[in-house]
Parts: C-alpha cells; structure tokens; sequence
C-alpha cells in the first residue's frame, strides 16, 4: 500500500510539473515581449541601408510597444554580426537585420564560418529588397542590355565591370550575366560601392553592378543608364530583368531579413512575424526606404527560406564556375 501510495504522489507530482511548466511557457508567450529588443544590424553605421534599417526598427517599436535598440555589428560580410545573434539566447529578444550576403558568405567563408545558414538561424521576414541593376555611361555605344551583350561579344575584353568587392553580389550577378548570354564582361572589383561608381564616371570601367541605392542620383541626373535590373524598379519601368528578356534566371538583388536564433519558442516566433509583416506593410516605412532605392516587401519564413535555399545553389554554382571555391 505505502509503494502504491508513493507511486501515486510521484504521478501527481509530475503531472503538476508539467502543468506548471505549461502555463509558465504560456504566460510567457503571452509577455512577449515585456522588455527591449536587441536588433543586431550586420552593417556599417551611418550608411544608407544602416539608415533604412533605423527607420524599422523605430516603426517595429511602435508595433510590439517596447523599445527595440539597433546594435551595429559589422565585420566578415555579415558573419560577425549574425554569429552574436546565433550564440544569443533563444528568447526572441536578441535578433538579426541583415542581407543576402549571409549566402554569398557562407558559401565563400564554408571552411571558417562558426555556424550553419540553415540549422542555425530561424527566418522571420523579408521586409525589403534593394535592386541590383548592371549601369553604364549615358554615352556608351551600346543603348540597352541586348546591345551591350552583342558588343561585348564582338569586342571580347571590352567591356570591364566594376563591383564592390570578390564574391560580392555585383561580382555573382556579372558572372550570371556571362552564364547566360555568353558576353565575356571582365569582373573588376573594388572596395566599396562609391570607388566603383567612381570608376565607371571616370572612364575607368564600362559598367557598374551595384546596388541601386549607390547609382541612382547618377541615373537620375542622366549620367547614367541602367542596362537590366533585379527586380522591376517602379522609378524605371521600362528597365527589364533578364527573364522579360527571355532569359532562365534573373541576376541576384539584395534582399533584407530578420532572423533569430534557431529554438525559439513557436509562439515568440509568430508574435515576431506578425509584428515584422506589419512594419514591412506600412506605407510610411516604404516611402522612407525609396529614397534610398529600397522597394519595400515582405516574404514569410517559408518563403524566405525557399528563396534562401535557392539562392544558395545558385552562387554555389556560379562561385564553383568562376574558381572562388573548389
């Protein structure tokens, strides 16, 4: 009797412990947050995606009603930044602003990156992309992208693009651009957007594959022109993809995303979602974002995902193709 009665205790014991832990776990879901939020931007200060990024997180504050404290952590294109997210705690108070270099960088740096892109990290949201069109002089010979194809062919080595950097997304996109049409455009990388931009004004280089952020008031003023793009750009309508121009694949954007750290609980999880599509969708924050060039958007967890793993093949591919790996 007395091994039985202590059986029982030990039964209801453990049932009031998991009932415990339940109501603790929901209760605590239903306080999130309850106080600030580190958002970790992989980025410079004072640049114009920092800036972007800012105008966010102000907005996500608003949403989820306590303060979310942006904490720049630049540094190995976004691995220093999204490896503090990484090794946070999994409690939803300590997330990640970054771009679509986290696959460039994961692919390029696989031998020394301390995490895995995809078990490591949990996608939140797309909020916003930055289109990444291939520009040139206004008075180069050549007035649109088909053009540009055909005298690069007939001119091998003629045509020099600058981009910000090896293995950078201009620097993919050029190689996309060769993968496609068989052009032949020489990469030729600098530090930076501003000394590539530079180049090409200067004469030093035919063409441009950066961001649209880091051209647009040259396209603008007329001292350039943007020879395919991306993604649409409502500002150039008539600027095309390469799929409109009938091609397999569109060359590569930057996208920006939110991501936490991997076990997070199911319910701060959505509560970040929601709040993230919410500031994604609000017409405020998408009139702040297209004065750097930014076209506002949102994508789910799934779908940033799907779009992650895809991308991930692609500049597997092409950085095998181009000797940046092995």
């Amino acid at each position: 009797m007395l091994r039985e009665e202590m059986l029982k205790m030990a039964l209801r014991l453990l049932v009031l412990t998991f009932l415990v832990l339940g109501y603790s776990s929901v209760l605590f879901a239903q306080d999130f947050p309850s106080r600030p939020i580190t958002m970790v931007i992989t980025l410079t200060p004072g640049d114009a995606t920092d800036v972007a990024a800012r105008a966010i997180s102000d907005e996500l504050s608003k949403v989820l009603k306590v303060p979310v404290i942006p904490l720049n952590k630049p540094g190995a294109a976004t691995v220093t930044g999204t490896e503090f997210v990484v090794n946070s705690k999994k409690d939803g108070y300590t997330i990640v602003f970054t771009t679509a270099a986290l696959i460039s960088s994961s692919i390029l740096q696989h031998k020394t990156i301390p995490y895995d892109l995809f078990k490591d990290l949990t996608p939140l949201a797309l909020v916003t992309q930055n289109p990444y069109p291939i520009v040139v002089r206004s008075d180069a010979p050549y007035k649109n992208f088909r053009e540009m194809v055909e005298y690069a062919k007939k001119n091998p080595g003629k045509i020099r693009c600058s981009t910000i950097g090896v293995g950078a997304v201009g620097h993919m996109n050029v190689e996309i651009v060769n993968s496609e049409t068989g052009a032949g455009i020489e990469v030729v990388p600098f530090k930076g957007a501003t000394p590539a931009v530079t180049a090409l004004l200067g004469g030093h280089v035919e063409a441009a594959a950066v961001s649209i952020g880091s051209c647009i008031s040259y396209v603008r003023s007329g001292a350039a022109k943007i020879m395919v793009t991306s993604v649409k750009v409502a500002e150039f309508p008539d600027v095309p993809t390469l799929k409109e121009l009938g091609y397999p694949r569109d060359i590569l954007g930057i996208w920006f995303a939110f991501f936490a750290p991997s076990g997070i609980s199911s319910d701060v999880k959505a509560t970040l979602v929601s709040a993230l599509e919410k500031v994604a969708r609000e017409p405020s924050v998408g009139s702040k974002l297209a004065n750097f060039g930014m076209v506002q958007d949102f994508e789910s967890p799934d779908k940033l995902l799907n779009r992650m793993k895809a991308e991930y093949k692609i500049v597997e591919e092409i950085a095998k193709k181009s000797g940046l790996i092995k």
